[in-house]
């Protein structure tokens, strides 16, 4: 059994933390800071960090594999195309890992960052999802480096796993994304009802995460661009215009980017 944990660094990242209590064996999702993760390590002497796993290469994902990879020799795999220190395994779209006696396959999803990825595990009853910064609870991230496109590509793939996939996002952003997913569906009673339960979580500094796809496709703009409602909210925006899902999506972004 994994047991799942966000170690919180900076103002808003989570390093998530699996755990298999049998073996006392775990392993870091995007270690932007070792200090978090040495801390739990040194609380936990007679654990072991066995995988450090990266979606891409900024440095609030990164800044501490180097000094992880140095304390404990565990493995680091992240993607091919961007330059991740310490690197041991290179992934690409397609390619499946084992972590912690769990197999994860690796989908690409540019458009954050061109060669970002995000781990899968649908093998047990209980999918999970690490995508690091293209979905987030209630949006998406921002395009540092790919096109809307691309964006749009890669959220409509995560969007075919199954509805109880778990989303461990690496930020607290969900508060912020609702504000925006409220603008585009005012309508909206699922959004009503997620702002009221996230804003009780946050009052008390509790994390909103993990969120799951069924949700996400009853909340989240950035994957709801089909819908007559946020066809409309964009026409409303910027025009009446024949657009195509892409073309809605790069509007939204463009909207959120201001917002």
């Amino acid at each position: 059994m994994i047991q799942i944990d966000g170690l919180r660094a900076f103002s808003d990242n989570y390093i998530w933390l699996l755990q298999d209590t049998a073996s006392k064996r775990c392993a870091v999702v995007d270690p932007g800071d070792a200090g978090p993760v040495q801390a739990w390590l040194a609380a936990h002497g007679d654990w072991q960090l066995t995988d450090i796993l990266i979606t891409h290469h900024h440095n609030d994902h990164v800044g501490g594999v180097q000094a992880l990879k140095q304390q404990t020799g565990a493995r680091v795999a992240g993607p091919g195309a961007e330059h991740i220190p310490a690197r041991d395994l290179a992934l690409a779209d397609g390619d499946t890992l084992q972590v912690l006696g769990l197999p994860f396959q690796v989908h690409a999803v540019p458009g954050h960052t061109l060669g970002h990825i995000a781990f899968y595990h649908g093998a047990s009853a209980q999918p999970l999802l690490f995508p690091g910064d293209t979905l987030f609870a209630a949006g998406c991230g921002r395009l540092f480096e790919g096109t809307p496109a691309q964006m749009h590509q890669s959220l409509s793939t995560l969007a075919t796993l199954p509805d109880s996939t778990l989303i461990y996002c690496a930020h607290e952003y969900t508060q912020s994304n609702l504000r925006f997913a409220s603008a585009v569906e005012p309508d909206n009673a699922d959004i009503a009802e997620r702002v009221a339960a996230v804003a009780a979580l946050r009052a008390e500094d509790r994390c909103t995460l993990p969120s799951n796809l069924a949700l996400e496709r009853r909340t989240n703009p950035f994957l709801r661009v089909d819908e007559a409602a946020v066809k409309q909210a964009v026409d409303r925006r910027e025009g009446p215009a024949e657009r195509g899902s892409a073309a809605t999506f790069a509007a939204l972004r463009a909207w959120k980017d201001k917002f």
